[in-house]
């Protein structure tokens, strides 16, 4: 079995942090995060913070982790199930779910220079990622399959977090993303 992303349990006041490093992360990005902003919105000294995160950085893995930790369970059932296609189609509904539910995670992950960095250097998000995208587009690594999953995540992060849906019903845009989304990995359209 693969490492897991959730390998540290997370105490209630870790949890604040985070949840707070997250808000200040999705309005200020992350370069314009600072660890006094972080301790502030939690309503701490900045060496509490420092206490329970060495640094910046360290609280920036750790949001990622528990962002990304939310489509483990559901990648790990797809790499189990001997049905590819049902196992490929649930997936995908789960990755379209969560980025419906945390629209602003998704820019963060997406879009904030300093986010996609850990994502391009720390390997257990490399990893994880790698396992994703085999699980959704195949084990190709041509041209044609990097294109694909490029468009996915593309499509799914700008869709969710665009000015033109963002007062559509929840349902109705996971519903519309998931036909799309269907399309570019092949899926039978429902």
């Amino acid at each position: 079995m693969a490492n897991r992303l959730r390998s540290t349990p997370r105490n209630s006041a870790e949890i604040r942090i985070l949840a707070a490093a997250l808000d200040l992360f999705a309005e200020h990005g992350v370069s314009g995060t600072s660890l006094q902003m972080i301790a502030d919105a939690v309503g701490v000294a900045k060496a509490a913070v420092y206490y329970r995160f060495k640094t910046k950085d360290d609280i920036v893995i750790a949001v990622t982790e528990m962002q990304l930790a939310g489509l483990e369970e559901a990648l790990e059932s797809a790499e189990a199930d001997g049905n590819r296609a049902r196992a490929r189609e649930l997936l995908l509904a789960r990755v379209i779910e969560l980025a419906v539910e945390n629209r602003r995670m998704v820019g963060i992950l997406q879009f904030d220079p300093v986010v996609i960095r850990f994502l391009g250097e720390h390997a257990p998000f490399q990893e994880f990622l790698e396992r994703l995208h085999s699980a959704l587009i195949g084990d190709e690594t041509g041209p044609k399959a990097l294109l694909r999953a490029a468009m996915l995540r593309g499509a799914i992060g700008s869709a969710v977090m665009h000015p033109l849906v963002a007062d559509l019903d929840d349902d109705i845009l996971r519903r519309e993303l998931l036909d799309l989304a269907r399309h570019l990995i092949d899926l039978p359209i429902k």
